[in-house]
C-alpha cells in the first residue's frame, strides 16, 4: 500500500524449495482484472498463495468450485479469501447488459447471468450501484463457499475460514467485508 514491497519468496532458491511440495497459507479467489494480481496486492511469492481467478469471482458448479475445494482438501489452505475490487470491469459490463436488456457475446453471457443475483441485491441499495454490486457479489460468493458440502467439513472442524475482502484500486488497501 505504501510502496515498500518486500518481495518475499521470489528467488530461485524459493522456487527450488517448493519443487517437491507446496503449502500455501491461503487461497485467494479474485477477479481476472489485470490491476488486481493477488501475489502483488499482498506482496507474496512462489508457493505462498493458491490463486483462482474468474471475472468478478464468479463461481460455477464444477471446475471453479472444484479448484477451491482442491486448494483446501489437497493443499491444506486454512483460509479462502474472496476478493472483490473497486471499478470491476466484469461487474460494470454485467450492469450494462442487464439494464439494457441486451445479451453479452459468446460465453460472456454466462458471467452476466451469474452476476444477476448480485445485481438484484445491489439495485435497491443507495449509493454507487457498481460498488454495491461488487460487494454483493463478494458476499454471495462467500456464502456459497460456506455452504459447499466439502468445505463445510473443514469449517466445522475449525480448519478453514472463508472471508470476503474488497481491494481499493485508488489506495491499494484491502479491507475485510465478511
Amino acid at each position: 500500500m505504501r510502496g515498500r514491497l518486500a518481495h518475499p519468496d521470489q528467488s530461485v532458491r524459493r522456487r527450488l524449495e517448493v519443487t517437491a511440495s507446496q503449502a500455501p497459507f491461503a487461497t485467494v479467489f479474485s477477479c481476472i482484472d489485470s490491476r488486481v494480481p493477488p501475489e502483488v496486492v499482498f506482496d507474496r511469492g512462489i508457493g505462498d498463495l493458491a490463486v483462482i481467478r474468474t471475472g468478478a469471482q464468479v463461481l460455477d458448479e464444477g471446475i471453479v468450485i472444484g479448484c477451491v475445494e482442491f486448494a483446501r482438501d489437497h493443499l491444506g489452505t486454512p483460509l479462502i479469501l474472496v476478493m472483490g475490487h473497486q471499478r470491476c470491469g466484469a461487474v460494470k459490463a454485467a450492469i450494462g447488459a442487464i439494464e439494457s436488456g441486451g445479451t453479452a457475446p459468446g460465453h460472456i453471457g454466462a458471467i452476466v447471468d451469474a452476476l444477476r443475483p448480485a445485481y438484484d441485491a445491489a439495485k435497491p441499495q443507495s449509493g454507487d450501484l457498481l460498488d454495491n454490486m461488487v460487494r454483493a457479489q463478494t458476499t454471495l460468493t462467500v456464502a456459497r463457499l460456506k455452504s459447499d458440502p466439502l468445505l463445510i467439513e473443514f469449517i466445522d472442524r475449525g480448519e478453514l475460514d472463508v472471508r470476503g475482502a474488497y481491494y481499493s484500486l485508488d489506495t491499494g488497501a484491502v479491507s475485510l467485508t465478511t
